[in-house]
């Protein structure tokens, strides 16, 4: 009995200096980090349906290379059907299968391109280099959201975890730690698609390095 009217008494209390004890604030920290993980499913849906479009004008190029079209087809499929709620981002099983699925379109994607290399018609086709221009800008965005919301979720994960923000937590709000948006296993940054473009739009530079590494790799 007597445990039982500390413990109300400590609730009253620390209700009482809620503002003082973080109540307020951890909660929109964690607002924060669920308004950074919109931004990051934001950019990853963009990605996704660009892709039809790609694959279609890919297609009218290069209909034979049909492995290579059906992996990027089934890789976005695997990926959009992988959704994750605000209380999925403290689930690590959860976020490890959406960093898969997306790294598996991402890989599919950079096996796509690297067919592109071989139709010199596709790489001068307007609307193909429109798509890899918007799918490069894409990719940039994924990268930037995925470290603004990382940086939220350090912030929110350290603010819970320490006095007297730990205390609150622990009796009034539970909230969960957030898992991090990681790198691919194995990975040191996130995945990145490598665009080839038509030859009249590398810099000389570039132009003469691509020469020197295909004239290495025939030898």
């Amino acid at each position: 009995m007597i445990k039982q009217m500390m413990r109300c008494v400590m609730i009253l209390l620390i209700v009482s200096l809620s503002t003082g004890c973080g109540y307020n604030t951890l909660q929109i920290m964690e607002e924060s980090v669920f308004k950074a993980w919109g931004d990051v499913e934001s950019n990853l849906q963009r990605r996704a349906d660009l892709i039809p479009n790609l694959v279609a004008t890919v297609k009218g190029y290069a209909a034979h290379e049909r492995e290579t079209l059906e992996a990027v087809i089934q890789a976005r499929a695997k990926a959009t059907s992988v959704q994750l709620s605000t209380k999925d981002l403290a689930n690590a099983q959860a976020m490890q299968q959406m960093l898969q699925a997306q790294g598996g379109l991402s890989s599919a994607l950079s096996r796509l391109m690297v067919v592109v290399e071989r139709y010199p018609d596709l790489k001068a086709n307007q609307n193909f280099l429109d798509l890899q221009n918007q799918l490069e800008g894409t990719e940039n965005r994924i990268n930037v959201a995925r470290q603004r919301y990382n940086q939220s979720v350090e912030k929110f994960n350290g603010a819970i975890r320490k006095f007297p923000n730990s205390l609150t937590n622990s009796l009034l709000l539970h909230l969960e730690r957030k898992e991090y948006y990681k790198a691919e296993s194995g990975a040191q940054q996130a995945p990145k698609i490598k665009f080839y473009y038509h030859a009249k739009l590398i810099p000389i530079q570039e132009r003469k390095r691509f020469c020197l590494l295909s004239t290495t790799a025939g030898r």
